[in-house]
C-alpha cells in the first residue's frame, strides 16, 4: 500500500517553497507598484503561455481592486498575432509597449518561469520588452522562477519563486505566482476597494 501519494508530495513541496519566499521582497514589489499607481502611471503585464493567463487575470484585479490602469498585450489576440506575423515573435511585446507609448511613469510586471535569457535565446520577447522599458525609465518588476533571468537582472523589484524541486519548477512557479500576485492586489500598498464576497454580509 502506498504510504505517500503524489498529491501529498506536491503539497509538501509547495509548503516548503512558500516558507522560503521572502516577504520583504513582496512588500518591496507592492510598494514599488503602489508608487507608480499613485503617481498616475500605468501597469503593463507581460506573460507567455500559462503566464499570459496570469497576466489577463491580474489585469482585472489590479484595475478592479487596486484602481490601477493596467493592460496585457496577450488580451488582444488580433494585434498580438498581427505583430508576430508581420514583425516576428521577438519584438511582439516591445513594439506593443512602444505603441502604448510607455513612459518613465509606467511599470512593467513580468510573469515568467525563467524571466527571459539572452544567452540561451529563451523568451526573447520578454527581453526586448524590458529593454524598451529600461530605455524610457519605466519601473521593471517581476514574479519569476529559476534564477530570475533577465527580468531579475533588470528589475527594481522582483520576487523569485525558489526552484527547490527541479522536476516541477514550472508548475510550482506558475502556481505560486498566482498566490503572490493575489497577495499584491490584497496588499495595503495597492488595495483600494473591497472584493465582492468579503463585502457581502452573511
Amino acid at each position: 500500500m502506498m504510504t505517500d501519494s503524489f498529491s501529498k508530495s506536491f503539497l509538501d513541496e509547495t509548503i516548503q517553497i512558500l516558507q522560503e519566499l521572502n516577504p520583504t521582497e513582496i512588500d518591496a514589489l507592492a510598494t514599488s507598484l503602489g508608487k507608480v499607481r499613485d503617481n498616475g502611471g500605468r501597469l503593463f503585464i507581460l506573460g507567455v503561455g500559462g503566464s499570459a493567463g496570469h497576466a489577463s487575470h491580474a489585469v482585472n484585479d489590479f484595475r478592479k481592486i487596486c484602481g490601477f490602469e493596467a493592460y496585457a498585450p496577450t488580451d488582444n489576440v488580433s494585434e498580438l498575432t498581427a505583430r508576430i506575423n508581420d514583425e516576428g515573435w521577438e519584438s511582439c511585446f516591445s513594439e506593443w509597449l512602444k505603441g502604448s507609448r510607455i513612459t518613465g511613469k509606467d511599470a512593467v510586471l513580468v510573469f515568467s518561469v525563467g524571466g527571459g535569457n539572452q544567452e540561451k535565446n529563451v523568451s526573447m520577447n520578454l527581453v526586448r520588452a524590458l529593454e524598451v522599458a529600461k530605455e524610457v525609465g519605466a519601473t521593471v518588476t517581476g514574479i519569476v522562477g529559476k534564477d530570475g533571468g533577465f527580468t531579475k537582472k533588470t528589475s527594481q523589484a522582483c520576487v523569485v519563486i525558489p526552484p527547490k524541486f527541479s522536476e516541477r519548477i514550472t508548475p510550482h512557479t506558475e502556481g505560486l505566482a498566482a498566490v503572490v500576485w493575489h497577495l499584491l492586489v490584497s496588499h495595503p500598498a495597492l488595495k483600494v476597494k473591497q472584493t465582492k464576497w468579503e463585502s457581502t454580509k452573511p
